[in-house]
């Protein structure tokens, strides 16, 4: 079920499946991708895997579990409605059936809140269990790209806070930019997937146009680890994503095949909540 909540500023929906943000609207445009064939998703929540362990395999205590899907489950269940009013809540309660795949109790709330032209995106996990359990958390919002008409794909570009160097290790080595905070977008830039910065010096990225007035601000304080990606080669694929993550994602700890002893996963005690918040400002 939908849900819109608006301010006279911008208008947003989102989807109890999934909690995943559906619509973004300021000025009479969408700023956010519709789904389609070149990627049948928005912006899903990354929980409680950033993309996957080697197989999909893990362990807790020894035990070997496997994850159905890439980036956790969170994103294919469907959630409670918490509040609709003001601000968008949803809630997902562990149960059977995340417990066959990862053995932890606990309580994700992911809430949405409207300040002028700016959304505030809160993610709380609670460990409601007796142990304590490991997890890794993001956003995976994608944007129209490009934002207006008249503009291509590669009239845009993504803008870091502060130059940062990238350097791909994927199949070789690659260097993106180097001590530059511009990322021009191109079709081929995604030929070796994802574009990550680990520890990256900028608090937020921008995407923007010197062809165009139109703009998206991520910022994310919490994150240690910023993401950009499209399908590669796909004309059909007009978006773009901004993902802050907690950290690297789990594939980068699969020397340790023990969830408990990955060193980006996040630990969190009995009783327990980690909150992850970053935000989303259009223009």
């Amino acid at each position: 079920m939908k849900n819109t909540i608006s301010n006279g500023i911008i208008t947003l929906s989102a989807d109890g499946h999934g909690a995943e943000l559906r619509s973004l609207i300021f000025g009479g445009k969408e700023y956010l991708w519709q789904a389609g064939d070149a990627w049948k998703r928005t912006a899903p929540i990354l929980f409680p895997f950033i993309c996957s362990p080697e197989g999909g395999k893990y362990q807790i205590d020894g035990k070997e579990y496997k994850m159905p899907g890439n980036h956790g489950f969170a994103r294919d269940m469907d959630f409670e409605t918490i509040s609709a009013q003001g601000s968008l809540c949803y809630k997902l309660t562990s149960d059977e059936n995340t417990m066959a795949v990862y053995p932890f109790d606990f309580e994700l709330y992911v809430t949405y809140e409207l300040d002028g032209s700016t959304v505030k995106v809160k993610n709380t996990v609670r460990n409601t269990g007796s142990r304590t359990m490991y997890f890794y958390l993001g956003g995976h919002p994608a944007f129209n790209c490009p934002l207006s008409d008249g503009t291509e794909f590669d009239d845009w570009y993504v803008e870091y806070e502060r130059p940062e160097t990238i350097i791909q290790v994927w199949n070789g080595t690659r260097t993106i930019i180097e001590n530059s905070s511009r990322l021009p977008l191109t079709r081929g830039l995604f030929d070796n997937d994802v574009v990550m910065k680990d520890a990256p010096a900028s608090k937020s990225i921008s995407l923007r146009s010197d062809k165009s007035d139109r703009f998206v601000i991520l910022d994310y304080p919490d994150s240690k680890c910023i993401a950009v990606w499209s399908p590669t080669g796909n004309d059909e694929a007009r978006f773009v994503c901004l993902e802050p993550w907690t950290s690297v994602p789990v594939y980068c700890d699969d020397i340790q095949p023990e969830l408990s002893r990955k060193e980006h996963a996040i630990s969190l005690g009995a009783g327990e909540s980690y909150d992850y918040t970053y935000c989303i400002t259009v223009g």
